[in-house]
């Protein structure tokens, strides 16, 4: 095996993941809050296992929200709808422990500065069209495409629960081929073959040819491997079979573990929060000096305390991919972006109930026009300055 050749995975996991439950009902609650007051702070945690949804955190609004109702409604469109998923929107029972924020935070936050302390990181590289990591990109959109063919009927037996795994081989740094998928799906007991333990190969055929088919064309070959429900079966999912918490899944919401990640989850989070706005401030940074041909890989890191604008310190690394020293790219980025927490939500129009959209599939790599940081409008700017430096 040549030396220049490795191999690097990552993974995903559907609306209907416990932890994605979770995650998609703190940014509700988020959105419901942003809905009546833009200036709501929220802090909102939930916790899901059998027959029972926990909403906690503190959260202080000027406005009215139904907490039971927001949970029911979204439980309901990400699919459990019917007790044979063993969780449904009808009979789960619901506690809601949510209180104000702390006055000792909201002073600093007040006064313009950050939520709380931290570190930030956002990456941007030039492997896929997106400018995200090829193996993450291809794993979202696998779980993207299970939930699409379980809504759309096209394989009626599919649950909400469900996982996705890719494993790309690299060759001299480069993405040459997809070497093994992972498909794990929550199902109906219809598609087990005589025995009961195992579904059927006609199903499994049909899994992978409706869901990777569309996804990884061009990059599989002969050699892929797939593997589907590779325990046997997958008829118990869902809250039913495990504990869902918010903010379990940072990596599939990030980068897929190819960079370091920040001490914090986004969801249920408000802008206020830098663990949240900070991050996807660092992801547009990153992918505005990819986007202008300045490296192939940046990775950025942002530092801050509670209470204090300004960040502590400003981190660029590349890798050696870019084409001027990366003292320069710092102060490019000093220079072109906005760093305190207030100039971080004006600039990205963070005040706005979309957050329920980012708690699945990922925060970073979307083309929805509401994921502001996904916009390249500095690149031509950074690309212009890069020469004068």
């Amino acid at each position: 095996m040549s030396a220049r050749k490795h191999y690097f995975s990552s993974e995903s996991v559907t609306e209907g993941h416990p932890d994605k439950l979770c995650d998609q009902i703190s940014d509700g609650v988020l959105d419901a809050c942003l809905k009546n007051d833009i200036y709501a702070r929220v802090a909102c945690e939930t916790y899901v296992t059998m027959g029972l949804l926990i909403v906690g955190g503190e959260i202080t609004t000027r406005g009215f929200i139904h907490v039971h109702e927001i949970c029911r409604n979204i439980i309901e469109e990400i699919g459990y709808n019917d007790p044979k998923y063993g969780f449904d929107f009808h009979t789960c029972a619901i506690l809601n422990a949510i209180h104000s924020q702390s006055p000792d935070i909201s002073q600093g936050v007040d006064a313009g500065g950050a939520g709380d302390q931290g570190i930030m990181f956002g990456y941007a590289c030039n492997e896929t069209k997106e400018l995200m990591p090829l193996a993450l990109m291809l794993a979202q959109k696998l779980s993207m495409r299970l939930t699409e063919v379980r809504k759309n009927k096209i394989l009626k037996y599919l649950g909400p629960d469900g996982k996705t795994q890719v494993t790309v081989e690299y060759d001299n740094d480069k993405p040459v081929r997809v070497d093994s998928v992972v498909l794990a799906s929550q199902h109906t007991e219809d598609i087990l073959d005589k025995s009961g333990k195992r579904i059927t190969e006609k199903a499994r055929n049909e899994i992978i040819r409706e869901v990777a088919g569309p996804i990884l064309k061009g990059w599989v070959d002969k050699d892929t491997k797939y593997f589907v429900n590779q325990t046997g079966k997958f008829v118990v999912g869902g809250p039913q079979s495990d504990t869902g918490m918010t903010g379990r899944k940072i990596i599939v919401d990030t980068y897929g573990g190819a960079v370091a990640h920040g001490g914090g989850a986004f969801s249920g989070k408000d802008p206020t929060k830098v663990d949240r706005s900070a991050a996807y401030m660092c992801r547009y940074i990153a992918k505005n000096i990819v986007a202008a041909g300045l490296a192939e890989k940046c990775l950025i890191q942002l530092a801050y305390v509670i209470g204090h604008a300004d960040p502590l310190s400003v981190m660029v690394k590349t890798e050696g991919t870019s084409v001027i020293p990366e003292e320069s790219l710092v102060k490019l980025v000093r220079q072109n972006f906005q760093l305190t927490p207030k100039g971080i939500i004006e600039s990205l129009d963070l005040r706005r109930p979309i957050y329920r959209k980012t708690a699945s599939y990922g925060h970073f790599g979307r083309p929805e026009p509401t994921f502001t940081w996904e916009k390249t409008d500095k690149a031509a700017a950074l690309k212009k300055q890069a020469r004068c430096l």
